[in-house]
Order: structure tokens, then sequence, then C-alpha cells
């Protein structure tokens, strides 16, 4: 690879304008949805203007955040057995989550009119937010880039997985445990629709933190996620999808900052309330099959850990030293230690999350 090929420009690819390519084809999109849906009300307010207005209001509040998070020196510790090349990144504002969260929450609260179903999933999202906030909050304490233990992140997400469990159980319908299959299937699980809606609340939230590697990436593709299953529950879940868009908007707004070169990260505060929001959302939509295709980037990086890790350990010979099978997990470092640019690498899981969400609407609505 030509080695003055910058970073943040191939073959006229930037960040800003995968940014800009995002915003616009999901601002469309919205537009469509409401124009084919008949009218322009979902509550008054159809999709499009929850997510702009959600959009705006990050970006907006953003460029004031930003300064503000550089004044109290929250600067992002990196990892020094990381690829070299993010040593660069070192100081550059963090823990953006504390302004993407709470525009997203607001506005889908007020836009859902604050039914108990947006009630419950914007208080796991935000719970998870500030599991995500002691980590971020410890780590620039501490200027280390180790947080609260994994075994405490752990626990938190757990107990407040299974507090949201327990509200569903006690306040939903029976049919809830019914699980929504691709072309018009289902699969009703019964008691079992718990233990999987718990364990989906804490891999999904880890999922999307292990995404968060890479300028733009979780935020691009966790907008991306979020806009195809609010676009999936319209019909049937109306405030849940309004939830989802404005979430999604929130992100995308972020985005305006994230992209390569970023000037601010969401840190594990924005990270690991996006894997709230999504499972939470899906949960409620009985949409968890539709999640796993959806999530189909997240997954792959959180296999991707898990195969480094199981590998290495089945390899270790007697000095306890094992082999690796990429050369670091997740999958976009690896990728990113082969010779691709940052902006190489968003852009294509970009692509690959909008096909998953174009799958997953023509299994689930065609």
């Amino acid at each position: 690879m030509d080695a003055k090929i910058s970073p943040g420009s191939v073959s006229g690819l930037t960040g800003k304008s995968l940014f800009i390519s995002l915003g616009a084809a999901l601002t469309l999109i919205s537009i469509g949805l409401d124009w084919t849906a008949g009218h322009w009300s979902l509550f008054g307010f159809g999709l499009t203007i929850p997510f702009v207005s959600a959009a705006l209001a990050t970006w907006g509040i953003g460029t004031w955040a930003i300064p503000q998070l550089r004044a109290f020196k929250a600067g992002q510790v990196i990892r020094e057995d990381g690829p070299q090349a993010h040593l660069k990144k070192a100081g550059t504002p963090t823990m953006g989550g504390i302004f993407v969260v709470p525009v997203g929450l607001a506005l889908a609260l007020l836009f859902a009119g604050f039914t108990p179903e947006v009630i419950a999933v914007s208080a796991l999202t935000l719970s998870y937010g500030l599991i995500g906030w002691l980590d971020d909050w410890q780590i620039l304490r501490r200027k280390s880039n180790k947080g609260i233990s994994p075994r405490l992140k752990l626990a938190l997400q757990i107990s407040f997985g299974a507090a949201f469990c327990i509200w569903l159980f006690l306040h939903q319908p029976a049919d809830l445990t019914t699980l929504l299959l691709p072309f018009g299937l289902s699969l009703p699980l019964g008691l079992m629709f718990w233990l999987v809606s718990w364990f989906v609340l804490v891999a999904e939230s880890n999922a999307t933190n292990l995404t968060d590697g890479l300028d733009g990436l979780a935020a691009g593709t966790g907008a991306i996620a979020l806009f195809g299953l609010g676009a999936l529950v319209s019909t049937a879940h109306p405030e849940l999808a309004v939830f989802c868009v404005c979430l999604s908007g929130s992100y995308l707004g972020f985005l305006a900052h994230n992209h390569n070169p970023a000037r601010v990260f969401m840190g594990d505060t924005g990270s690991l309330a996006l894997g709230g929001a999504l499972a939470g959302a899906a949960i409620l939509s009985q949409s968890l099959f539709a999640l796993l295709i959806l999530s189909g980037i997240f997954l792959v990086e959180t296999l991707s850990v898990i195969a480094q890790v199981g590998y290495f350990k089945a390899t270790k010979d007697e000095n306890g030293i094992g082999k690796r099978l990429f050369k670091m997990a997740p999958l976009h470092h690896h990728l990113e230690l082969t010779g691709w640019t940052e902006t190489q690498i968003v852009a294509r899981f970009y692509l690959i999350s909008a096909v998953l969400a174009l799958f997953a609407l023509l299994s689930f609505q065609g």
C-alpha cells in the first residue's frame, strides 16, 4: 500500500464523506418510510422529524460539550498493546456518551409521549450508560486504560438486565415470550424467553463496547442498526420505533464529531448504552431474531475476540505462550494491522450493516 495515502482518505473516501453519505441515506429512507405509510404521522411526528431532530440536537450540543470535556482534561488513555498508529489519538476527549445518550433519550420520551415501554427501555439504556460512565471515570481518574474491574462491570450489567426482565415479567403480556422469526414464522419460548433476554442484554452491550475501537465505527454501525430496528417495528410498535430513530439520530449527530479524524470518542458511556438500547427495544418488540441479523457486525467482532482467546489458550506451550489466530482482536484491529486504513474498514462495515438491515426488513416484512 502506498505510504503516502492518508488514513483519512482512500480514493477520495474520507471520514467526513462517510458521515455525510450515511446521514443523507438514513434521512431519505426515513422520509420514504413516512411517505409510503400514507401519512406523516406516528403520534403526529413520523420517523423523520424525531430522527433529524435528535441528530441536529446532538451535533449542536456536541459543539459545546467537546470543549468542556477537553477543559476537564477528559483525554483518552490509549492501550500500549494496541495498534501503534492509535498512540497519536492520546488526549482526544472521551466520554462523549454523556451528551449522546441523554439527548437521544430525552427526545425519545418527548416524541413517544412517555409511554411505559419507552420509559422502561430508556431507563435500561441510561443504566447501561451509567456502567460505562463509571468505567470511563475510573480510567480518567487513574490515567490508565483500566477502569472498573471486569467482574464488577459484568455484575452491574447482569443486575440491570435482571431488573429490566423482572419489570417485563410483571407488566407485559404473556405473548411477549413468543419470538418472531422471518417470513411470518414464530417460536414460543415460554420461560426460556427470560433467560435468552437476560443473556442478550449483557451480550449486546459487550458486543457494541468491543466494536468501539475505530473513529466512527460503533457510532455509525449503531445508528444503522437502531434505524433498521425502528423501521422494522414501526407498524406494530410505533412508540419503540420513535425511540429507536431518536437514538439512531443521536448517534448520527455524534458521528459528526466522531468521524475520522475523531474530535471526541464515545467511551464506554456511549457504547454500553448503545447495546442496552438495541437489546431492550428488540426484547419489547419480540425482535430478538431480527436483532441477531441487525447486529451482525457486533456479533462477528465479539466472536473474533472469543476465538482469539480460545485459540491462544488451546495452543499454549510449556512456557505458557500460545499462538494467535488474528494479528489482534477484535477483527477491526486485525484488518488495520494487515494494511487497511480506518476509513476503509469503517466504510465496509457500514455497507455490511446496511445490507444486514435491508435483509432483516425484507425477511420480516416481505
